[in-house]
Parts: C-alpha cells; sequence; structure tokens
C-alpha cells in the first residue's frame, strides 16, 4: 500500500532529523550561521516539524495543531529538548495519520489547495517527502559546515534499511 511505504519515508526521515539535531555538540551551534545561510539547523527543524504536523496532522488526521510558519523561521535560541519534542510530535501525528489512509484516500483531491494550486493527496504527500529530504540535507550541510563533524557512521540518514518493503538479504 502506497501510504505504508510514504508512512515509512516520514518516519525514517524524522528519525534522520532527530539524530541530525542530536548530533551538534552544543545547543547553540543549532542557530549559528555562515555567509549565504539564513536559515539554521533550529528554524530548519521547526520548520519540518511544523509543515507534517499542520500538513499531515492536522489537515489530513484533524489534529488540531496550529501551524505558525513565520516563527518556524523567526525564533531563535530554541533549546534542542524543544527541537526534538516537535520532531517526536510530528513523527506521532504522521504515524498515526498515515496508518489510516488507504490508496483510494490518496488518490483524492487534498482537502485544501496548496500554493494556488489543487493536488491530490498522494501527490502532495510525495511533495512533502522530497521537500523534507532536501531540507534535511541542509540539516546535516549545515552541522559539518558549522561544527567540522563527518558524517560518515554518525547519523545514517535516509537508509534503505528503513523503508516498508526492506527485507533483509540472505547470508550466502
Amino acid at each position: 500500500m502506497v501510504s505504508t511505504w510514504l508512512g515509512a519515508i516520514f518516519a525514517r526521515d524524522l528519525r534522520a532529523l532527530r539524530r541530525e539535531i542530536e548530533a551538534y555538540p552544543e545547543d547553540r551551534d543549532l542557530w549559528r550561521v555562515a555567509p549565504g545561510i539564513t536559515n539554521p539547523a533550529g528554524n530548519l527543524a521547526l520548520h519540518l516539524a511544523g509543515n507534517l504536523l499542520y500538513f499531515i496532522g492536522t489537515v489530513l488526521g484533524g489534529t488540531g495543531y496550529v501551524r505558525d510558519r513565520e516563527a518556524e523561521f523567526a525564533r531563535r535560541d530554541v533549546p534542542r529538548a524543544e527541537l526534538l519534542r516537535q520532531i517526536d510530535a510530528a513523527l506521532a501525528a504522521v504515524s498515526q495519520t498515515m496508518d489510516h489512509l488507504s490508496d483510494q484516500d490518496l488518490a483524492k483531491p487534498y482537502p485544501q489547495a496548496v500554493g494556488g494550486v489543487k493536488l491530490t493527496t498522494g501527490d502532495f504527500l510525495l511533495h512533502l517527502a522530497v521537500h523534507f529530504t532536501y531540507h534535511l540535507g541542509q540539516v546535516d550541510y549545515h552541522r559539518r559546515l558549522l561544527t567540522g563533524q563527518a558524517a560518515a557512521g554518525q547519523i545514517r540518514a535516509v537508509l534503505p534499511t528503513e523503508l516498508a518493503t526492506a527485507t533483509p538479504m540472505p547470508k550466502p
């Protein structure tokens, strides 16, 4: 079922975002910027969590989360613990909502226009997944650029082993 696959991708990427945020040596590093970078990792984490909490949790799941998109980019120095709570809340909302979507639901129109256009729910969820992964890569790059930490072996972002259809290969 496509909704199961999409749900697994969202869950995998939210867990990867959590690992990225946890990997910053100091809370203040989450908010540092270098020339040409306008959005530090803290704002990207707030944006990614808020995006899924609203578009999946509220619009599709009826959670009632009220989004403040401007604050996602305007807030500064939010403690890491609060960022992690937001990520965990998004994971819970996504898991609960995606578990109840059918392939027929994905073929229906998304309940609200986005960016001035109407889309099917499946098309918009795929967009949200790609959007999420784009910003996840920015968070990883931000962390490595500003802290000097290498990614190898630490973060394990976007692993194919965490996809819904992943099954271990038999050992020879």
